[in-house]
C-alpha cells in the first residue's frame, strides 16, 4: 500500500510538472527587444497602496508589483530578474515612451487620451473614484465640490473627469498621493480626489477621514505599453490571462489587503464594471 501511494504521489507531481510545461509552452514566445535586457523593466507606483507602494523594509511591494516579479518569474525563470521604477501618476507614461522602462503596472486606467500615446493590454480589474474629506466636512456628495478647492494628482483619471465634468472647478494638482494627503490634512484642499481603492486605505488607518461615497471616473486599468508592440502586447495578454486562470490575483490581494477591506478589492478584479458617473 505504502508503494501504491508512493506511485500516486509521484505520478501527481509528474502530472503538475506536465500541466505547467504545458501553460508554459502556450505563453507566445517574449520578443527579442525584451529578452535582450535580461531582465524585466517595470514602471510601478510607489504610494499607491495595495498596487504598489514601499513596505516597511524600504522594498517594493503590492498587488501590481507581485505581478510584475511573476511576469519576470514566466520570463526568465526567476522574479528576482527585474528592474521596477517607481513612477508617477504624471511621469508615468513618459518613462514609457522615453523607453526607460518596457511596461507600466501602475494603477493606469484606460482613456482615450491615454491611448492616443500608449497601447493598453486586456483589463485587468477595473477601478472607481471616490472623495476623501475629513470626518466633519459638509461634503456629501460630487456636487458638493463645485465651490470648494479638490486636490487630486496631475495626469489622473480623476483630473480628466472633473476637466470635462467640472470645467473651472478650483482645483489643486499635486504629483504625488502623500503630498495630497498632506495637503488635506493641512486643510490646503476640502477634498481629495482619487482611486477609490487607494483612499479606503487612507481612510481605514485614519478614524478623522471618511469617504463620500459617490463613485465617479469609473475606467478600466491594464498594462500600458508603447505604441506598436504586437508581439510584446500577445505575452502580456497571455501572462494576464494565465494569472487569472491560476487565482493568483486572490492570492495576492489576501496578502497585502486587510480582510475587513478587501471586498471591494475583490469585486474589482472578479465583477463586471459598475455604471457610475
Amino acid at each position: 500500500m505504502r508503494i501504491f501511494r508512493r506511485g500516486l504521489a509521484a505520478g501527481a507531481l509528474l502530472l503538475g510538472l506536465a500541466a505547467g510545461q504545458a501553460l508554459a509552452q502556450q505563453m507566445p514566445p517574449l520578443p527579442q527587444s525584451i529578452r535582450e535586457h535580461g531582465q524585466l523593466r517595470a514602471g510601478v507606483r510607489c504610494d499607491q497602496p495595495p498596487y504598489g507602494f514601499r513596505g516597511a523594509d524600504g522594498g517594493f511591494a503590492g498587488v501590481e508589483v507581485e505581478m510584475a516579479r511573476q511576469m519576470a518569474a514566466w520570463a526568465f525563470g526567476s522574479a528576482d530578474r527585474i528592474d521596477l521604477q517607481c513612477v508617477t501618476a504624471d511621469n508615468r507614461i513618459p518613462q514609457l515612451n522615453a523607453r526607460r522602462v518596457d511596461l507600466l503596472i501602475a494603477t493606469l486606467g484606460v482613456t482615450p487620451e491615454r491611448a492616443r500615446v500608449i497601447d493598453f493590454s486586456d483589463a485587468y480589474r477595473w477601478g472607481g473614484s471616490d472623495l476623501l474629506v475629513r470626518r466633519d466636512s459638509p461634503i456629501r456628495s460630487l456636487d458638493d465640490v463645485r465651490n470648494r478647492t479638490v486636490i487630486m494628482l496631475r495626469g489622473t483619471t480623476q483630473a480628466l473627469w472633473f476637466d470635462a465634468n467640472m470645467p473651472g472647478l478650483n482645483s489643486l494638482r499635486l504629483n504625488t498621493a502623500s503630498d495630497a494627503l498632506q495637503a488635506l490634512l493641512q486643510g490646503r484642499g476640502e477634498a481629495y480626489a482619487h482611486d477609490a481603492a487607494t483612499l479606503i486605505v487612507i481612510a481605514a488607518r485614519d478614524p478623522n477621514l471618511r469617504l463620500v461615497g459617490e463613485p465617479f471616473a469609473v475606467s478600466d486599468a491594464a498594462v500600458g505599453l508603447r505604441k506598436n508592440e504586437p508581439e510584446w502586447m500577445a505575452w502580456i495578454n497571455a501572462a494576464l490571462a494565465r494569472m487569472k486562470r491560476e487565482n493568483l490575483y486572490t492570492t495576492w490581494l489576501e496578502r497585502w489587503v486587510p480582510a475587513e477591506i478587501r471586498a471591494p478589492y475583490t469585486a474589482a478584479f472578479n465583477e463586471p464594471r459598475p455604471n457610475a458617473r
